[in-house]
């Protein structure tokens, strides 16, 4: 088991009432925000990673919201950035990248592959289709948020394995020249992981492409008793695939690694809690 170190990074500092009379913290207006008091965080939630892992933690994990005081990690690339530097053996875990709402992947290859050089392969990158909010913020059309991830999924692939330069026709993302001078210290890439809330069809894709996958958010204890953690194989189905031989629960921390759960049905259940 992967012991995994985990905050929201918020700022604390918005008045309650407004949250409750907004009905949430997405769109609360900004000039609430205290510039001081924000880096006082920064400072915090930094310092906070590096305890963590002087405490024992074998990874520390952020994620990625925009325009909320629920999350400060609206750039989270450059907070890994710092903590690939400041922290000398943890994993650093992105969860994830809404890639959806990235209008230039190529860069956001060379942010990730940038990091995983500073920590000399402690990079664990993760990519999410993002929330309707995320869509809203990063004036992101919703109608192609799938082809828009799958694209931007295979380009960053791409500008890590294979050798440039190269053109890139796409549907969405149009490049003359891919070449990246820096490329990811993990080879042949760093280890990929998607969370997500159950969603089958992201399951489904998690397991064509071998990628373990997190449920977030679940409450599932019986897995035998959740519709999605099925008790019995469903022979034939590239979701029960996922669940017993490409979900591998957070012990698996390498792309080629054979070590697998002890409970294939619970991995899908419990990863994202662990």
């Amino acid at each position: 088991m992967i012991l995994m170190y985990f905050t929201e990074r918020p700022y604390r500092y918005v008045p309650e009432d407004e949250v409750i009379k907004h009905g949430g913290f997405f769109g609360l207006p900004n000039k609430f925000f205290d510039a001081q008091k924000g880096a006082q965080l920064y400072d915090e939630y930094l310092n906070e990673a590096v305890f963590a892992e002087e405490s024992g933690f074998d990874a520390i994990m952020l994620n990625e919201h925009h325009g909320t005081p629920f999350c400060l990690g609206a750039v989270m690339n450059v907070e890994a950035s710092i903590l690939a530097r400041i922290t000398k053996k943890v994993r650093i875990v992105l969860l994830g990248n809404p890639l959806p709402t990235f209008k230039n992947p190529l860069r956001v290859a060379e942010e990730l592959a940038t990091i995983d050089c500073i920590s000399y392969g402690r990079l664990v990158p993760g990519w999410v289709r993002g929330a309707g909010s995320e869509q809203v913020f990063n004036n992101a059309n919703p109608a192609y948020n799938r082809e828009l991830f799958n694209e931007a999924h295979d380009l960053i692939l791409a500008a890590w394995m294979r050798p440039g330069p190269f053109r890139w026709e796409g549907k969405h993302f149009t490049y003359r020249y891919v070449n990246p001078w820096v490329r990811p210290y993990q080879k042949p890439r760093p280890p990929i992981w998607i969370p997500g809330v159950l969603s089958p069809e992201t399951v489904e894709w998690c397991a064509e492409h071998k990628y373990l996958y997190l449920g977030l958010g679940t409450s599932c204890e019986k897995p035998s008793n959740c519709g999605t953690c099925m008790a019995t194989p469903r022979p034939n189905t590239v979701t029960w695939l996922a669940l017993k031989t490409l979900v591998t629960c957070s012990t698996c921390l390498s792309p080629t690694t054979s070590r697998r759960p002890r409970s294939w049905a619970g991995a899908i259940c419990s990863a994202g809690a662990r």
